[in-house]
């Protein structure tokens, strides 16, 4: 029991001391960054698709 709650003493101690966290300014720019990151790879993916729906409907066509 006394190696769990010296574990846990330990983490809450590099948590609070020895984590470098983000700014509030850091955190909205990364968080802009990846919604836009990811909404290009989804319009990426939206292009495939309908390609992709293209095509095969061509190819069925012919048969």
């Amino acid at each position: 029991m006394r190696k769990i709650i010296n574990s846990l003493r330990e983490v809450r101690d590099e948590m609070l001391n020895k984590v470098s966290w983000p700014t509030w300014p850091e955190l909205t720019e990364s968080a802009i960054v990846v919604s836009i990151a990811s909404l290009i790879i989804a319009g990426v993916v939206l292009v495939m698709d309908i390609s992709f729906e293209n095509i095969l409907k061509l190819v069925y066509g012919l048969f």
